[in-house]
C-alpha cells in the first residue's frame, strides 16, 4: 500500500511537471515572434528607411540634438534598449526570488512589451523617434520577461531533463516564428491584393507580433505556478534589486567557475544577438536584397533552427553540452566570416548563409541556457538568471554599438559584419577554459552523466 501510494504521488508529480513544462514552452512560442518578425526581419530596414526620410542633407538625424547617421539609428536604438535592460532586470530578478510571485512579474513585462510592439502600427512617415522609443520599451520588456521565464527551468525540470526541455522551448519559439513569417510573407508580397500599401503591410506585420505575444502569454500564466521563496527575505521590496545584484555577484565570487562561464557567454552571445538584430539591415543595405528575400531567408533560419535546436540537444546527450556549444561557436565563426564575401544581389548565397546560421542558432542558445541552469545554487534561480539574462540581452550592447560605429566610420556594412567574428573567437577560448563538472559541484548540484 505504501509503495503504491509513493508511485501514485510520483506519477502525479511527473504529470504536474509535464503540465508546467508544456506551459513554459508556450511562452517561447509567444515572445519569439517579436524576435523574428520585429527585431530580425521588419523593424531594422523599416526604421532605417523612416530615419532616412527624416534625415538632413548629410544623411543625419538629430535625436536629442545628437547627430546620428540615419543608417546607424536602428543599431544605436538596440544598444539603448539593452542599456535600459541592465537597470530593470536586477529589480525583476530580486523581486521574483524575494516574493516568489513570478507570474505577475512575467505578465507585467510581457504585456508592456506586447503593447509597445502593437503600437508600432503607428510608425509611419518620419516618426523615427517613435520607432526608437517603442523598440527600446519592447526590447527591455522581453529581456525582463526572459529573466523570469528562464528562472523557471531549474524548478520544472530535473537535471537530466534540462537540455531536452530547454531545447524544446527554443524549438517551439522557432516554430512559431516560422508560422508567423509565412503569414507575413503572404501579406507583404501580395499587399496590393489585400488593398494595402507596402508600408502598411509592414506595420501590420509589426503590430501582429505584439497581438500574438499577448494572446499566447495567457497559456503559461495559467499553467506555471508560483512557489514560496526559499529564504526569509520574501517581504523585501523590489527596489532593492541592485543591492540584491551586488549580493549575487559577491556570492558568485565564491563560485568563480560560474562567473567564468558567464563571461564566456557574455562575449559570444553578444555576437549572436548582434547578428540576429543586424542581419536584415546587412542584407537590405549592403547586399541590395528585397524585403521578400529577407523574409524568406529568415523563414529558412527559423525552420532549420527548430531542427538545429533538437539535433544539438541530442548531440549534447552524447558529447555533452559544453563540447556541443564549442562546436557551434566554431561554425558561427566560419559562417560569419563567409558572410563578408557574399556578392551583392545574389539571394542564393544569402540563403546558404542563412542555412548555416539556422543550424547553429537555436542549439547554441538552448544549450547555453540549460548548461547555466546546472551552475545555479538551489533557491537562487531568479537572481542568478537575472545575471545570466544581463549577459544574454542586458550586456549585448557592445556588438550593436560596434556595428553602428564601424558603419558610421567606414560607410561599409561589410566591415561592420566582419568585426563581429572576434566575439565568437574570444568566446570559444573563454568557454574552453571552464571545467564545467567542477562548476556544477561548486554550485551544490548533482553532476549529470554528460555535461
Amino acid at each position: 500500500m505504501g509503495t503504491d501510494t509513493v508511485r501514485a504521488e510520483a506519477a502525479d508529480e511527473a504529470a504536474e511537471r509535464r503540465r508546467e513544462q508544456h506551459g513554459w514552452y508556450v511562452y517561447d512560442w509567444a515572445c519569439s515572434v517579436y524576435s523574428t518578425s520585429v527585431l530580425t526581419v521588419f523593424l531594422g530596414p523599416y526604421l532605417t528607411s523612416v530615419a532616412k526620410s527624416a534625415a538632413d542633407a548629410d544623411g543625419f538625424v538629430h535625436p536629442l540634438g545628437v547627430p546620428v547617421s540615419a543608417g546607424a539609428f536602428f543599431a544605436y536604438s538596440v544598444s539603448a534598449s539593452v542599456i535600459l535592460s541592465i537597470f530593470v532586470m536586477p529589480i525583476a530578478g530580486a523581486a521574483a526570488d524575494r516574493t516568489g510571485r513570478k507570474k505577475p512579474l512575467l505578465a507585467a513585462a510581457a504585456y508592456l512589451g506586447a503593447a509597445a510592439t502593437t503600437g508600432m502600427f503607428f510608425l509611419d512617415g518620419d516618426r523615427y523617434l517613435l520607432g526608437g522609443l517603442l523598440l527600446i520599451v519592447a526590447n527591455a520588456s522581453v529581456a525582463v520577461s526572459m529573466v523570469i521565464y528562464n528562472s523557471y527551468l531549474p524548478q520544472i525540470a530535473p537535471p537530466q531533463e534540462r537540455d531536452a526541455v530547454s531545447s524544446r522551448g527554443w524549438a517551439f519559439g522557432y516554430a512559431a516564428g516560422s508560422l508567423v513569417l509565412v503569414a507575413n510573407l503572404v501579406l507583404f508580397t501580395a499587399h496590393d491584393t489585400f488593398g494595402v500599401s507596402e508600408s502598411t503591410a509592414v506595420r501590420i506585420c509589426l503590430a501582429s507580433a505584439g497581438v500574438w505575444w499577448g494572446a499566447f502569454t495567457l497559456v503559461p500564466l495559467k499553467r506555471l505556478r508560483d512557489r514560496r521563496p526559499g529564504r526569509a527575505t520574501a517581504a523585501a521590496p523590489a527596489v532593492h534589486g541592485w543591492r540584491q545584484l551586488a549580493t549575487t555577484v559577491r556570492d558568485m565570487r565564491g563560485k568563480p567557475l560560474t562567473l567564468a562561464f558567464l563571461l564566456a557567454y557574455l562575449v559570444y552571445n553578444d555576437g549572436i544577438q548582434t547578428v540576429i538584430s543586424q542581419a536584415s539591415v546587412y542584407g537590405s543595405e549592403e547586399l541590395g536584397l528585397s524585403q521578400s528575400t529577407l523574409i524568406t531567408a529568415v523563414l529558412l533560419v527559423q525552420v532549420l533552427a527548430v531542427a538545429g535546436a533538437l539535433g544539438m540537444g541530442r548531440l549534447a546527450r552524447t558529447y555533452g553540452a559544453k563540447r556541443t556549444i564549442l562546436g557551434s561557436l566554431a561554425a558561427w565563426t566560419v559562417t560569419l566570416a563567409a558572410g563578408y564575401f557574399l556578392p551583392a544581389g545574389a539571394p542564393v548565397w544569402f540563403f546558404v548563409l542563412a542555412s548555416g546560421i539556422g543550424l547553429v542558432l537555436g542549439g547554441s542558445q538552448a544549450l547555453s541556457r540549460s548548461l547555466f541552469s546546472h551552475l545555479v545554487p538551489p533557491g537562487k534561480e531568479a537572481e542568478y538568471f537575472s545575471a545570466y539574462e544581463m549577459s544574454d540581452r542586458g550586456m549585448s550592447w557592445l556588438g550593436p554599438l560596434l556595428f553602428g560605429l564601424t558603419y558610421q566610420l567606414t560607410g561599409s556594412y561589410r566591415d561592420a559584419i566582419i568585426s563581429l567574428v572576434a566575439f565568437f573567437v574570444v568566446g570559444f577560448v573563454l568557454l574552453a577554459r571552464v571545467p564545467v563538472e567542477q562548476a556544477v559541484r561548486d554550485a551544490g548540484n548533482p553532476v549529470p552523466d554528460r555535461i
